[in-house]
């Protein structure tokens, strides 16, 4: 495949997702930091492959995937009746769902879709499917927004001098554009704010170090990369002020679910009195869901334990356990920042409170 051309955001990083005359592209993932990739997608098959592969990742960014990728799958039947065309709307929306189990954006993002497209009145199929256009693009638009939003909210807690430490990559790479708990340090040194960011390498798969450093090196923002295990000596140290990381699901008691290891992150500040933060769009709080435990946990291919890079460092037929995703209990929350304000405790009353009255 010829090199495919790929768009620059706002902050003059790579677009994660594009739609254009008609196609969708994403850009791999994958291959970060050490090439810039794009893949058009021609099949959902495809898409959801990609989703399962990490080629596209982040809770918001495989919401807007999904909305994109239900248009890949539905494209060659515009020529069926209109009720049997809602027919393979719900059908394909109800299989790409199951790509990955966690994160509850790809469903919300189907899910708005498939009601969308049950709420139209067109004349045909292909009608329909222009509109169906339109709502994705409205979703990806949406989610540019709030991601910036959250950044200009979050951006308030970002002191001069500051050490931020985040996990895993919750940044523009994840989402639309600004990221959700790297939109506040986006924000922040857009308004010339001088702080410095610790970025946890988030092991097996190295986001951080793939990931969030090299976006954050790309913006120009000071970034410091560390493994994992080290979080803690640098809090011993002073280094530490604020914890900033994203979610993949919020529960409706302030639960969240992100990348494994996060939940040590939040036990470990809570111990030296460091505030950890949680940067979200509502598109993530599931209220369906009363609290983490019944969030389901994805479980990965055992090689991405056994193996470091390409290079296998673990025994033959080792037993692995490797859960992508742990649920750090609201107490340890300080916070959750989303595109409306900070939300603080009580966060099961404040949570319904906000998105209540207002409407999501």
């Amino acid at each position: 495949m010829a090199d495919i051309p790929i768009p620059k955001n706002r902050l003059n990083l790579p677009e994660t997702i594009w739609w254009d005359e008609g196609e969708l592209f994403l850009l791999d993932q994958t291959q970060l930091p050490l090439a810039v990739v794009g893949e058009r997608q021609d099949t959902i098959e495809q898409v959801s492959d990609s989703i399962k592969a990490l080629k596209v990742r982040g809770a918001p960014a495989i919401g807007v995937a999904g909305a994109y990728g239900l248009l890949v799958g539905i494209k060659n039947d515009r020529q069926l009746p209109v009720g049997d065309f809602m027919a393979r709307v719900e059908s394909q929306a109800a299989w790409l769902g199951e790509a990955r189990p966690t994160a509850v954006n790809l469903k919300w993002g189907l899910k708005r879709m498939v009601e969308f497209a049950k709420a139209q009145t067109a004349a045909s199929s292909r009608e329909l499917y222009d509109l169906l256009v339109e709502e994705a693009i409205r979703i990806h638009d949406e989610d540019r927004e709030l991601c910036r939003m959250v950044g200009v909210h979050g951006a308030e807690l970002i002191k001069p001098g500051n050490g931020v430490l985040t996990h895993c990559n919750a940044g523009s790479l994840a989402t639309s554009e600004f990221g959700t708990a790297t939109s506040p340090m986006y924000v922040a040194h857009q308004n010339k704010v001088p702080f410095k960011v610790y970025a946890d390498e988030t092991r097996p798969l190295l986001q951080g170090a793939r990931l969030t450093s090299w976006e954050l090196q790309q913006a120009g923002i000071d970034v410091t990369l560390i493994t994992d295990n080290m979080a803690a000596h640098l809090m011993s140290q002073g280094l530490i002020d604020i914890v900033i990381t994203g979610t993949d699901r919020t529960a409706a008691n302030g639960d969240v679910a992100n990348k494994i290891g996060t939940m040590g992150v939040a036990i470990l500040a809570k111990h030296f009195g460091i505030p950890f933060y949680v940067a979200l769009p509502y598109s993530t709080i599931d209220f369906d869901m009363p609290d983490g435990k019944g969030i389901p946990i994805e479980e990965r291919d055992p090689e991405e334990v056994t193996h470091f890079g390409m290079r296998r460092t673990a025994p033959e037929n080792i037993q692995v356990l490797s859960p992508a995703f742990d649920v750090t209990p609201n107490e340890l929350v300080a916070g959750l920042i989303t595109e409306r304000g900070i939300i603080r405790p009580p966060f099961k009353e404040n949570l319904l409170r906000e998105y209540a009255t207002k409407g999501a």
